[in-house]
């Protein structure tokens, strides 16, 4: 049967911002992507780059390689992997911090993962009448270096007028407080963009449009959900996630979709020609 959601599910995800839905895919379909995102990784040269992946505003680089992978498969590393001396501090396969950003497109077993019906009916659920799939990245959230991804909004990545990006965010392991799981705000989507990640050329800033603060403990709650779940949540909700400092990894996969009705700013950093065109999910 074709998914579809229930009416409690839409009021919610409306209320909130966001919504949880468990045992979206099977062990078989996490299984298949793990094991190809470790097959990428395994075949990743660490003397091609040293990029690592940051939300740190003091220490965000964004270079050629990063700029790249708008319509590539790449690997960034953890912040923390590599010691005083430039060294990896443990193996390469607990020392990336996530592949982006074009896998969806790029990898059959990515791309299989990434569409069929069932997500595109969901998308049409959501409001998404033209869903336009622009952003895939695997996050590996690795043991005990697991970088902290601070507050944010992923509106101000994907600017449209009006506002319509969604993220689709699938965990491949338990998510829990102890491994670095996801916080919401819930209804936070509601509040304003408050900044604007804005590309011209290879040059790449952060525009601050609005001065609200960002949620605290007492306002945020924790996502901590099972493998084979899938959150889905509002572009305009502010999120974050807590270094992982425990033994056990917290790898999740992310796509980040628009819709195809709202006008997809020229300023974003993602950008795509005739060669890749943006797709849906069918």
């Amino acid at each position: 049967m074709p998914f579809e959601l229930t009416p409690e599910q839409t009021t919610r995800y409306q209320q909130d911002g966001y919504l949880a839905l468990p045992d979206f895919k099977t062990a078989a379909q996490m299984a298949a992507l793990r094991a190809r995102a470790e097959e990428l990784v395994q075949a990743f040269d660490p003397a091609s780059s040293r990029t690592i992946f940051t939300t740190n505003e003091q220490v965000r680089a964004v270079d050629r390689y990063f700029l790249d992978s708008a319509t590539q498969s790449r690997c960034f590393f953890e912040e923390e992997a590599f010691d005083a001396e430039g060294h990896l501090k443990q193996p390469k396969a607990l020392s990336i911090n996530k592949i982006g950003h074009a896998m969806h497109d790029l990898d059959p077993v990515f791309d299989a993962f990434s569409r069929g019906a069932a997500l595109d009916a969901l998308a049409h659920g959501l409001g998404l009448q033209q869903p336009q799939l622009w952003q895939s990245m695997y996050i590996f959230k690795q043991p005990g270096i697991g970088g902290e991804v601070g507050w944010h909004q992923d509106a101000t990545f994907f600017d449209s007028t009006p506002i319509s990006v969604t993220t689709f965010w699938f965990a491949l392991e338990d998510a829990t407080l102890d491994n670095g799981c996801l916080w919401v705000q819930p209804g936070g989507h509601r509040g304003p963009l408050r900044e604007r990640f804005v590309r011209a050329g290879d040059v790449v800033t952060m525009d601050k449009l609005d001065a609200t603060p960002w949620p605290d403990r007492t306002t945020a709650v924790p996502l901590e959900v099972k493998a084979g779940t899938l959150v889905v949540f509002h572009g305009l909700l502010p999120h974050y996630s807590a270094p992982n400092r425990s033994a056990h990894s917290r790898h999740a996969y992310t796509l980040h979709v628009t819709d195809g009705r709202t006008a997809y700013a020229p300023t974003n950093w993602i950008q795509r020609s005739t060669d890749l065109p943006v797709r849906g999910f069918v």
